[in-house]
C-alpha cells in the first residue's frame, strides 16, 4: 500500500501529473536513503523536472519523514540479539560461518546504508574492516587507522579485534574454522583476490569456502533501507577537460590493447569519468551505483536504475551509451559468452559473482588493471586549473576558520563539534560547495589521536589550553575535491608536542620538496616522510598519501604514499596527499596535510626524465607549533615560502580581520 502524501498527489495532478501512488512511493523511499548532501533538493527533478515551490516544499517535507525512518545503524555498539539472529540464520542453512565485509557490491569506501552491513551487526563504522562469525566465536578485523575507534564501537566480548596486518581474516580462518566446516560469503561482495585468498585458508583448515544465493545478514535485518536514488547529473566539458566521447574512444583502444572485446568497469568512480555524470548515491562523493560494460568500439552499457536517471542525463549521455536495468547484467555477460568475448576484469575490485558468471558463460576472462584507472588519475590541465581554483577557494575558508579559532579558542569553552560545523559554515558561504568530501575530524587533545575520529555529542572534548587541536577536512566542489588537515596548538604547547609537531613537518617538507626520476613509485618516496621520526624512535601506522579524485573520491587509486609496495609509478597530472602524523594515544595526534600535484620537473644536467610536486593546498601551517631549532635552512625556506604564497593568494580573498591574522600567521621565521 502506498503511504504518498495526499498534498503531493493533489499538486502532482494540478501540474497535470497523473502519478502511480505505489511507484512514487517507492521513488521516495529510494531518494530517502541516499545523502541530502549540501547542494540542495536536486532529486526533486527525478519527480517533477519543472517543480514549483509548493511541491517542492511537499516533497521535502516527505523525504524528511522517510528518512526518520529507524535502520538500526545508529545503535552502538549493535545489540547482541543481532549477533544471535545471525547465527541462527547461519544454523538453518548449515554454514559453520559467514564473512561479514564492510563493502558492497563495488568495493568503495562510502557504501550506502542498505550495505552497511558490518555496521549494522557490530556497530563498528569505520571504512575499512570485516568481521567473520562462527557458530562460538567471531572476530572484527581493522586496520591501524581503526584501533581506538573499533574498542569505543564494538562489544569486544561478542567481536574480538584484531589488527591488519598483525593478524589477517585469512590466518584466523585457517587457526578457527572447524574440519569439514562451509565458511559462506556474499559472491556480490567478495572480489575475485579476496575469494581466492579466503578460499586458500578454507582449505588449509579442511574446510571449503562457499557463496550464498543470499546474504544471511539481509534475511535478519527488519529495516534494511532500499537502494539510493539520487539524480545522476551531467559533469560538464568545462570542468572535465575531454567529453565522454572522446574517453571511450581511449578506454577502447586501451582495452583492445590488453586482449579483450569489452571491459567490465564496476567502479562507480570509473563510470562517472567515463561518461562525465556525477551522482549522490553514497556520502560525500559524487558517485552514481551501477556497472557498465566498456566495448571495443567505444560503446557503452550501463547498467542503471533508470528512475535516477533524468531525461536531460539520458540527452548528455547520447546514442553510444545504452542505458539497462541493474537485473540485466548477468544476462548481457550470458550473451558475451555465446558471442565468444574476451571480457577484462579488474580482479583486486570486480565482484566474485561477475567472475562466476563470466566462467559459466565461457567467456575468455582477461585479469588486467580497470582500463580508467589510471587515466583518470592523471588529470589534465583543464581538470588541474579547476582544481586548483577550488583550492584557493577552500584555503579561504579553511583561513577564515583558523582566525576564528584563534580567537575564539581563548575562553577554554569551544568545543569540537561547534568547531567543525563552523568549517562547513565557511565552505558553505563560498556558494560553490556541493558537499563535505569527507565527514570532518575534530579532535581535540585525545581524541586527535584516534586517527578517524568522528565528534558525537557523547564524546566531544572542549580545546583546552596547552593541548593540540587536529582537524581534518576537506570539500567537493564541481571543479575539485579538497582534503586538508592542520594541527593547532591550543594555548602553549609543551616541548614534547613541539619537538613532534616540528618533525612532522620535516617529513611533510621532505616530500613536498622531493625530486625523483620518471618511473618512481609512491612506496619510493614514502621514507622521505617518516625520516625525522624514525631518528627519534617515532612513526605512525597510516599511508604517507592517497590519490584525490577530480570532482570524485577523496581516497583514490592507483597510485598512493605508503611502506606497502605498489607498482603504479607517480606520474604528471596525479593528485596524491602529504599526510605525516604522530599520535600519542590517549594525550594528542598530530597530522599536517597539502595535496600535491605531480609534474615534470626542470634540473639542469639531469640525465633523465625527472618529478616533482607542486602543493595546490593554501592554509598555514601552525607556527606556534614549531620548533623553529630543528628546522634546517632550506626546511625555513620553503615553509616561508610557503606561507607568502598562502598569504598572497588567499589574503584578498578573505575579510580585513582574517587578513590581518593571516599576516602574523605566516610571518617568516
Amino acid at each position: 500500500m502506498s503511504s504518498a502524501p495526499d498534498d503531493v498527489l493533489h499538486l502532482l495532478r494540478q501540474r497535470g501529473r497523473q502519478p502511480d501512488p505505489a511507484a512514487l512511493d517507492s521513488l521516495m523511499r529510494g531518494v530517502a536513503a541516499a545523502p541530502e548532501g549540501l547542494a540542495g533538493p536536486e532529486w526533486v527533478e527525478l519527480i517533477d523536472a519543472d517543480a514549483d515551490a509548493a511541491l517542492t516544499e511537499a516533497l521535502m517535507a516527505w523525504r524528511a519523514e522517510l528518512a526518520r525512518a529507524d535502520d538500526g545503524l545508529e545503535d552502538v555498539p549493535a545489540p547482541p540479539s543481532r549477533l544471535a539472529a545471525l547465527r541462527a540464520e547461519l544454523k538453518r542453512r548449515d554454514l559453520s560461518g559467514f564473512v561479514v565485509p564492510r563493502a558492497d557490491e563495488h568495493q568503495g569506501e562510502y557504501v550506502p546504508r542498505r550495505s552497511q552491513r558490518l555496521a549494522w551487526l557490530t556497530g563498528f563504522s569505520g571504512s575499512a574492516g570485516l568481521a567473520i562469525v562462527l557458530a562460538d566465536r567471531a572476530a572484527i578485523f581493522i586496520d591501524g587507522r581503526y584501533t581506538l575507534a573499533v574498542r569505543a564501537q564494538v562489544d569486544a566480548d561478542a567481536f574480538v579485534p584484531h589488527q591488519i596486518p598483525e593478524q589477517s581474516p585469512e590466518a584466523w580462518i585457517a587457526e578457527n574454522l572447524p574440519k569439514g566446516g562451509e565458511l559462506g560469503f556474499d559472491p556480490w561482495l567478495q572480489t575475485v583476490d579476496g575469494h581466492e585468498r579466503f578460499a586458500r585458508a578454507c582449505q588449509r583448515a579442511g574446510a571449503e569456502f562457499v557463496p550464498v544465493d543470499s546474504n544471511p545478514v539481509d534475511a535478519v535485518w527488519p529495516d534494511r533501507p532500499p537502494a539510493p536514488l539520487a539524480p545522476v547529473l551531467p559533469q560538464p566539458d568545462a570542468f572535465t577537460g575531454e567529453n565522454s566521447a572522446a574517453k571511450r574512444t581511449r578506454i577502447a583502444a586501451a582495452v583492445k590493447a590488453k586482449g579483450a572485446d569489452v571491459a567490465l568497469i564496476t567502479a562507480p568512480d570509473s563510470i562517472a569519468w567515463l561518461l562525465n555524470v556525477r551522482g549522490g548515491d553514497v556520502p560525500r562523493t559524487p558517485f552514481a551505483l551501477g556497472f557498465a560494460l566498456a566495448h571495443g568500439d567505444g560503446h557503452v552499457d550501463l547498467y542503471m536504475d533508470r528512475r535516477k536517471v533524468p531525461a536531460r542525463t539520458l540527452g548528455w549521455l547520447g546514442n553510444a551509451v545504452t542505458l539497462a536495468p541493474p537485473d540485466e547484467l548477468g544476462l548481457a555477460l550470458d550473451m558475451l559468452g555465446r558471442l565468444n568475448k574476451r571480457v577484462l576484469i579488474e580482479t583486486a575490485t570486480a565482484p566474485m559473482w561477475a567472475a562466476s558468471r563470466l566462467q559459466t558463460a565461457g567467456v575468455t576472462v582477461v585479469r588486467d588493471a580497470d582500463p580508467v584507472a589510471l587515466p583518470k588519475a592523471c588529470k589534465n590541465a583543464v581538470e588541474l586549473d579547476g582544481i586548483r581554483r577550488a583550492h584557493r577557494r577552500d584555503g579561504a575558508a579553511v583561513s577564515r576558520f583558523l582566525a576564528w579559532l584563534a580567537r575564539e579558542s581563548r575562553s577554554g569553552r569551544l568545543r569540537e563539534i561547534e568547531a567543525s560545523d563552523r568549517l562547513q559554515a565557511l565552505r558553505q558561504e563560498t556558494g560553490k560547495l556541493r558537499d563535505l568530501s569527507f565527514d570532518t575530524i575534530s579532535g581535540a587533545g585525545p581524541n586527535g589521536a584516534i586517527v578517524h575520529y568522528r565528534a558525537s555529542a557523547g564524546s566531544e572534548r572542549t580545546l583546552e589550553p596547552g593541548s593540540l587541536y587536529l582537524v581534518d577536512s576537506g570539500g567537493q566542489y564541481r571543479d575539485g575535491t579538497t582534503d586538508i588537515t592542520r594541527t593547532v596548538a591550543i594555548g602553549t604547547p609543551s616541548p614534547e608536542m613541539r619537538d613532534r609537531f616540528t618533525r612532522v613537518l620535516k617529513g611533510h617538507i621532505a616530500l613536498a620538496m622531493a625530486r625523483f626520476p620518471a618511473g618512481t613509485t609512491g612506496s619510493q618516496v614514502d621514507a622521505l616522510a617518516r625520516y625525522a621520526l624514525w631518528q627519534a624512535g617515532l612513526d605512525y601506522d597510516h599511508g604517507t598519501g592517497h590519490g584525490v579524485g577530480a570532482y570524485l573520491a577523496v581516497h583514490e587509486g592507483p597510485q598512493r604514499i605508503s611502506k606497502a609496495a605498489n607498482t603504479v609509478a607517480l606520474q604528471p597530472g596525479m593528485i596524491v596527499s602529504n599526510e605525516p602524523g604522530y599520535y600519542k594515544a590517549g594525550a594528542y595526534g598530530i597530522r599536517i596535510e597539502n595535496l600535491l600535484a605531480v609534474r615534470e620537473a626542470t634540473i639542469e644536467g639531469a640525465d633523465r626524465a625527472y618529478l616533482e610536486f607542486e602543493t595546490l593546498t593554501l592554509a598555514p601551517i601552525d607556527l606556534n607549533a614549531v620548533e623553529p631549532g630543528l628546522l634546517t635552512d632550506t626546511e625555513r625556506g620553503w615553509l616561508n615560502d610557503y606561507h607568502r604564497r598562502v598569504r598572497e593568494t588567499v589574503g584578498p580573498k578573505v575579510d580585513e580581520a582574517t587578513r590581518a591574522w593571516l599576516a602574523e600567521a605566516t610571518r617568516a621565521i
